[in-house]
């Protein structure tokens, strides 16, 4: 069961009321971020390449990384897949990123059957292909499937932000914050951008980001 999808600002709001009314720290969270991204883009390749970019590098790298792809044509399967090391390494990826980059368009994903099937599913296909990981894969169903009710844990803007919202003695582990989050479901996507949210406010006060 493919379970609620998240299409427009309207679900994000409907969302984070729910998680408002059921958890006091996210209610006294709402007030201080603001208004919540939908942060929905198209399915398919490229979506999946964007995360593969954004794996363990900062937003603005990720973002100067991918304008660079999208500048040399290389964010589709079948350029990607037929552009040479030094292609890639010009367009800003590592010679990691690059490998991976090339599995992704040589592993035949039906991107429009991954719309139909269920949430663990979608996670167990795409984790299958070389530099795809567990993060990786439930960002992709997050923000290019729209599903609700998917969480990415192992995210440290994630683990710090609950750290903080809710006063732990330390960072919670990978482990630790999937299990926090099964008390958000059917919105622990919600939980996850209010918390993303959340982690920006809190560091702005620190004056560190």
């Amino acid at each position: 069961m493919v379970g609620r999808i998240i299409l427009s600002l309207d679900c994000v709001a409907e969302g984070a009321a729910w998680l408002a009314s059921c958890e006091p720290a996210f209610a006294r969270a709402l007030p201080l971020v603001g208004p919540l991204p939908l942060r929905r883009e198209p399915d398919g390749f490229a979506a999946l390449l964007r995360a593969i970019v954004g794996q363990q590098v900062s937003v603005a790298s990720a973002r100067a990384i991918w304008a660079r792809l999208e500048e040399a044509g290389l964010t589709d399967a079948a350029t990607m897949a037929a552009a040479t090391d030094d292609d890639l390494r010009q367009a800003g990826l590592s010679r990691q990123k690059a490998r991976y980059g090339r599995a992704l368009a040589q592993a035949g994903i039906d991107f429009a059957a991954l719309r139909s099937l269920p949430d663990a599913d979608v996670i167990g296909m795409l984790v299958a292909v070389p530099g795809i990981g567990v993060w990786t894969a439930e960002i992709y169903a997050m923000f290019a499937l729209g599903r609700a009710d998917v969480f990415a844990p192992g995210d440290l803007a994630l683990q710090e932000a609950a750290r903080i919202l809710f006063d732990l003695e330390a960072r919670p582990t990978e482990r630790g914050l999937r299990a926090m989050a099964e008390a958000w479901s059917p919105w622990r996507s919600v939980a996850a951008r209010i918390l993303w949210a959340y982690y920006r406010v809190a560091k702005e006060r620190e004056g560190i980001v």
